[in-house]
């Protein structure tokens, strides 16, 4: 294909699929300048470009785009960093394909720009030459604390270092990053180029980081405002408590959450020979689910030698994960079992993991959601032979904050209780925002979250 096919996107490389499938190199090796610049000069510059309205960090992306057509990238990256404190990471992981890209005119006859691959193309060509974000604003001495380092948190902090405020980024963890270090495999962000790269460009606004700090047990939040002198707190600790499905050998010794399980491949660096990681590489994976992260662990376990089955009760066409995530597990060798459901995981004598019972499943009306509701076809159950069972199903967030911090108001579900736009919770001075109020869900949600409650925060202080 001519890279002046405007019918067309410009195709990204990748890495073949068989050899990825043997190594966590990342996969998507994006666009050379030439191949950025063709992609972006399909952009039809409409009057009223709808591709923003789809973002929701509200990026400026005719204008930013506009720029890579001529080859202007740092004006490009000047042009996102307004608007978004982790480009690198949202053009790598952000589902473009259902915000903006679904709303690009060039997409009614053809295909929509792509506007994800260019916004990493940008971001990268900034690491690599060393361009970093500008702040603006004059320091105000006002502090603020923002608990958890993920997108929410280091979106939240970013912001206010850009209006003046003096912030102090708290994280329970060693490596700052949140979810972007222990949830996503290299393979698909990598740690040491981009997410530490991201976490440096908020930390050169002037926000300090905290690892280590535990709040609720090595400080509490009325501690901090009390006696530390921090004006406001926005909380975005995520969503880090997993679920389980409650049927008979869950406990079994190689059953995994999802969550531990990326956690020690991430974190823990269990992908690597010189790193000593406890971890149970099983030779037949089974992943409950079919989000993304249950494509994470299924992709991850795959790399690690096993064959790896995807166990989903609904059908292909219900799968949450995104649809390029899919097709990649598709292509390295990953086993989709769908309508299918797990009714028993089976133990040997020693208490490991020997095989897992599932029945067929077909699908009857539609549920709450929308989507068709599984119904169970009798006399169909089956065992697949597995010695490992990831689950997948999603998390929720640890009540140890909430729990510690008096009048703070939570759901049925653990989640802290915060209006939509502002993050205001029930306490004064306190913000919240991503998966600890809604529960699990995307980066660019999270991120929308934490530049929406500076915002507030920004105008609480203002007014205080």
């Amino acid at each position: 294909m001519e890279l002046t096919d405007k019918l067309k996107r410009v195709p990204v490389s990748e890495q073949e699929a068989k050899k990825r499938a043997t190594n966590f190199e990342e996969v998507c090796l994006g666009y050379s300048l030439e191949e950025a610049m063709a992609e972006a000069s399909r952009c039809l510059k409409c009057k009223k470009p709808q591709c923003q309205t789809g973002c929701p960090v509200e990026i400026n992306i005719p204008e930013f785009i506009r720029h890579v057509e001529t080859g202007d990238i740092e004006n490009a990256y000047a042009e996102i960093s307004k608007y978004s404190a982790l480009p690198a990471i949202c053009g790598r992981v952000c589902p473009q394909e259902t915000q903006c890209e679904a709303k690009c005119i060039r997409g009614i006859k053809g295909e929509a720009v792509s506007i994800g691959k260019l916004e990493r193309f940008t971001a990268d060509w900034a690491r690599e030459h060393n361009i970093k974000p500008q702040s603006t604003a004059e320091k105000n001495g006002k502090k603020v604390a923002v608990i958890g380092s993920g997108p929410s948190g280091l979106t939240c902090a970013g912001e206010l270092a850009k209006k003046g405020y003096d912030v102090t980024i708290f994280e329970a963890l060693h490596e700052a990053g949140g979810v972007l270090v222990y949830g996503i495999p290299e393979f698909r962000l990598p740690k040491d180029t981009v997410v530490k790269a991201e976490v440096e460009n908020v930390k050169s606004l002037g926000v300090k980081i905290e690892t280590d700090v535990i709040i609720g047990k090595s400080v509490t939040i009325d501690e901090l405002m009390e006696e530390e002198g921090f004006k406001a707190v926005f909380i975005g600790s995520g969503a880090g408590l997993p679920k389980f499905m409650g049927i008979p050998g869950e406990q079994a010794n190689g059953v995994f959450s999802a969550n531990e399980f990326l956690t020690r491949n991430n974190l823990m660096k269990a992908f690597r020979d010189d790193y000593d990681t406890p971890i149970s590489r099983g030779k037949k994976v089974a992943v409950i689910g079919g989000g993304n992260v249950a494509m994470d662990a299924a992709r991850t376990a795959l790399r690690l030698g096993a064959e790896t089955y995807i166990i989903y009760r609904r059908s292909e066409a219900e799968l949450p994960a995104r649809a390029e995530e899919v097709h990649h597990a598709k292509e390295e060798g990953i086993i989709f079992k769908l309508l299918t459901n797990p009714k028993e995981i089976l133990v040997d004598d020693n208490g490991w993991v020997k095989g897992i019972t599932c029945v067929e499943m077909e699908l009857g009306e539609p549920d709450a959601s929308g989507r068709r509701r599984p119904v169970e076809k009798k006399g169909s159950d089956f065992t697949i032979d597995v010695d490992t069972v990831i689950m997948a199903l999603g998390t929720s967030p640890n009540p140890l904050i909430s729990s510690t911090t008096e009048g703070l108001e939570i759901n049925s579900h653990k989640c802290i209780v915060a209006e939509e736009v502002t993050g205001k919770t029930s306490r004064e001075g306190i913000f919240a925002g991503g998966d600890a109020v809604t529960g699990a869900a995307t980066v660019i949600l999270a991120m929308q979250a934490g530049k929406q409650a500076a915002a507030a925060i920004d105008e609480y202080l203002k007014n205080k």
